[in-house]
């Protein structure tokens, strides 16, 4: 619940001051940012060796896909398509192809999954950011005409993927690459992981919600009010077909499948939250709505999966 009042206080105070003064002018420094902070950390205990897993648990691996890139991005478009809104289906399909995020460990490792193979699953999924963007720009290339809009193709994920990659990809791993010999460094790290990462997220919502852009939010809110409930139940109902979809196909007695399905079932909220700043021109400013939603509703959802379901599948081990 400590996470969940950082996320809010982030959100006012940054808004508020966004609205008090002329705003943040976005930067990608903030993704530069986030990637010190929340990914490199978490790269420390990735070994190269742990790739051999993937073949050692090929049939695991396939189930995460299947769930992450294909199921998950059809819940997000049939919901979508219900509420008629382009930038709220944008901001679903964001939540249902970024998976993990900066709390997937903590969760693997308090449930008893299979840290090693969590690590495997979290660098993986940080490769497949750019399959993540193309998944999106190919969804809004073929849902504008659904929608009545103009997706200005002009601004699509050529003009980030790249900056995305470099800043929240690669200089993160060759950062964990580095410190890692610098043990002092990496015990103080880890010592006030904690910190560092809900300091991090904090920062992170304060920018993003005080940029100059997000402002905008308040015309959607003069225009369209109806938008903010129809984003919550949204969300609402995606993580519900989420969590129904992984308790089915995951096997929680196995250490190895409840890693993959941590991935499944919590969604990379920060990554989401920083490509839809990237896109409020492409795709509108509801596009914020999902993924500001989604922070209310996946922590709850978490504390309570982990005591309903992870402590028994623990019990059984």
């Amino acid at each position: 619940m400590q996470l969940i009042f950082i996320v809010i206080l982030g959100a006012i105070l940054g808004f508020w001051y966004g609205s008090d003064s002329n705003g943040f002018v976005f930067t990608s420094n903030i993704c530069l940012f986030a990637g010190l902070t929340l990914i490199m950390p978490s790269l420390f205990k990735f070994e190269f060796s742990h790739v051999s897993l993937v073949w050692k648990y090929k049939l695991v691996f396939f189930k995460g896909f299947v769930v992450n890139y294909m199921l998950l991005p059809l819940f997000a478009i049939a919901i979508g398509l219900m509420t008629g809104d382009f930038g709220i289906t944008a901001g679903l399909f964001l939540l249902a192809v970024f998976s993990g995020g900066g709390m997937v460990m903590h969760w693997i490792k308090r449930s008893g999954g299979d840290t090693s193979f969590g690590f495997l699953l979290l660098f993986i999924n940080l490769l497949f950011v750019s399959l993540s963007l193309l998944m999106l720009h190919i969804f809004a290339t073929y849902s504008a005409g659904y929608f009545d809009v103009d997706y200005r193709r002009e601004i699509s994920i050529s003009n980030f993927v790249s900056v995305v990659i470099e800043l929240l990809i690669i200089i993160p791993l060759i950062a964990s690459r580095v410190v890692i010999y610098i043990k002092p460094l990496v015990n103080f790290i880890d010592k006030y992981r904690k910190y560092i990462s809900h300091i991090s997220i904090f920062i992170i919502l304060f920018y993003l919600f005080g940029l100059q852009s997000t402002q905008r939010l308040v015309d959607v809110y003069d225009f369209e009010p109806e938008l903010f409930p129809i984003a919550l139940i949204s969300v609402i109902f995606f993580y519900i077909l989420t969590l129904v979809a992984s308790m089915f196909i995951y096997n929680l007695e196995s250490p190895q499948e409840r890693a993959a399905f941590w991935h499944s079932v919590t969604r990379y909220l920060t990554l989401a939250l920083l490509i839809s700043t990237f896109s409020l021109n492409t795709f509108g400013v509801s596009i914020l709505l999902p993924v500001m939603f989604a922070y209310l509703v996946q922590i709850p959802l978490s504390v309570f999966v982990d005591k309903k379901y992870m402590q028994t599948a623990t019990d059984t081990l």
